[in-house]
């Protein structure tokens, strides 16, 4: 015969079996509450009525890694964002680079060379004052002129002809400066004195002759050239020998007062 007591405590422990029973099964319970739910839709959907899906249930963890999905989606968004405003900030940035002023003043004059050779210092404009050790004063050094200094007092005119009136002179020297190659560093200026144009503008800059064109800088001026700035284009014009040459300048200014 069971005691009451006994009776009692295997009351006590089924109560207890049940309770963790229900503890450690509740997702259990949950994902077979969901199917029942799930199986009643499908039914509903059989028998034509119109049903909603049920999403499964969704533990914590599986919340978070699609919080963190999203998140890591939404950086690389804005990292793409940003990569393509940097990329089109610096084409801007290179284009705005590239882009040139336009002069506020143009002229586009000659200037005519004879050398002193010798036998012309009546019509000569141009005289060498420096050469090397194996050189002379009235021809030019060989290889390529290297180590003479050349002075010069040259007319300035509007066209390409020699005998045209001159509205200036081109006063300043140049001299060879590289043995390798045909090539020259100029400081000169053009001095005017007309009823067109007065004061000066005044240069520098290399000169390599065997280009077609090269830009020498304008680095001021006086009178009507008051404190300019620019860039000089000069191409080579015409050339006899070592005898004579033209240079045609073509003068853009971007500063003028």
């Amino acid at each position: 015969m069971i005691k009451t007591s006994d009776r009692k405590r295997s009351s006590v422990w089924r109560m207890d079996l049940l309770i963790g029973l229900q503890e450690s099964h509740h997702d259990k319970k949950t994902y077979s509450t969901w199917l029942a739910e799930q199986q009643l839709g499908k039914s509903s959907h059989d028998g034509g009525e119109e049903s909603t899906a049920i999403s499964p249930p969704q533990s914590s963890s599986a919340i978070i890694l699609t919080q963190c999905s999203t998140i890591m989606a939404a950086t690389e968004l804005v990292s793409a964002l940003l990569l393509f405003l940097l990329i089109c900030s610096s084409d801007i940035s290179s284009g705005e680079k590239t882009r040139r002023p336009q002069p506020c003043k143009r002229l586009v004059l000659y200037f005519h060379d004879i050398l002193y050779n010798g036998k012309n210092a009546q019509n000569a404009t141009s005289a060498i004052v420096a050469s090397p050790a194996w050189g002379d004063k009235t021809t030019l050094a060989v290889p390529n002129r290297f180590g003479d200094v050349v002075v010069f007092d040259d007319p300035v005119t509007l066209d390409n002809n020699f005998r045209s009136a001159p509205v200036g002179r081109a006063q300043g020297f140049y001299l060879y400066d590289k043995k390798e190659i045909l090539t020259a560093w100029f400081g000169f200026s053009f001095v005017f004195n007309s009823t067109r144009l007065k004061g000066a503008i005044n240069f520098a800059g290399a000169d390599d002759i065997m280009k077609n064109t090269r830009d020498l800088s304008v680095v001021g001026g006086t009178g009507d050239f008051f404190m300019t700035r620019g860039i000089a284009t000069l191409m080579t014009d015409a050339f006899e020998d070592d005898r004579y040459f033209r240079l045609r300048v073509d003068v853009k200014l971007y500063e003028c007062y």
